[in-house]
């Protein structure tokens, strides 16, 4: 079962501030659960988490819209967050002196309730930005990586285009045509649509 939660917010990066609203993913069935980018509210979170076990709490990325509720999150139901680490330095700007307690890595298995999410590396919307790809539902959590009609921003520190261009092609649209993208932000869309947007 894959459950969205929205919740709204502030996005702060090179000293701008922009409104956003996040989608925080839960994966999991009526026992235990995986939570996807804890964004802006842990009440909402915790509150579709209902009384089930939490088994990891896993950053996309870390840009603070994606990981202001993380620890919250974590004091409440005692489980690890888990980031890529090179995106560490933004994590420091938003817990100075709390680091995350894993290290994501490319090609890691986080299991859930009969099924595993595998980690896939794809810089570029940041340097440690990851997808979360399961074969079993046919799915991709991708993030601020790949979105409804083509590639997360890229004109802030630690972006690049060419990069993220690179991993959507390398590691997203390799996958199955019908894999359902659920994205950061926004609408869902497939592998199959965005990689009509990029023949070019």
């Amino acid at each position: 079962m894959i459950e969205k939660v929205v919740t709204s917010g502030k996005f702060e990066l090179d000293g701008g501030s922009w409104d956003v609203d996040n989608n925080v993913w839960l994966v999991g069935d009526e026992n235990e659960v995986l939570v996807i980018d804890p964004a802006h509210d842990a009440e909402a979170i915790l509150a579709a988490v209902g009384k089930r076990r939490v088994t990891a709490i896993v950053c996309t990325h870390g840009h603070n819209d994606h990981i202001g509720a993380a620890e919250a999150v974590k004091t409440a139901t005692g489980v690890p967050v888990w980031l890529h680490p090179a995106d560490r330095m933004l994590w420091d700007v938003v817990y100075p002196e709390l680091p995350p307690d894993g290290e994501l890595s490319d090609g890691q298995d986080l299991p859930v309730a009969g099924t595993v999410l595998s980690v896939r590396h794809a810089p570029g919307h940041s340097p440690g930005s990851v997808s979360l790809y399961s074969a079993d539902l046919g799915v991709v959590f991708t993030g601020d990586t790949l979105f409804n009609g083509g590639p997360g921003a890229t004109g802030r520190s630690y972006s690049d285009f060419d990069t993220i261009v690179a991993s959507i092609s390398a590691r997203l649209l390799t996958l199955a045509p019908d894999t359902t993208v659920h994205t950061g932000h926004g609408d869902d869309t497939t592998i199959g649509a965005e990689a009509a947007h990029r023949q070019d």
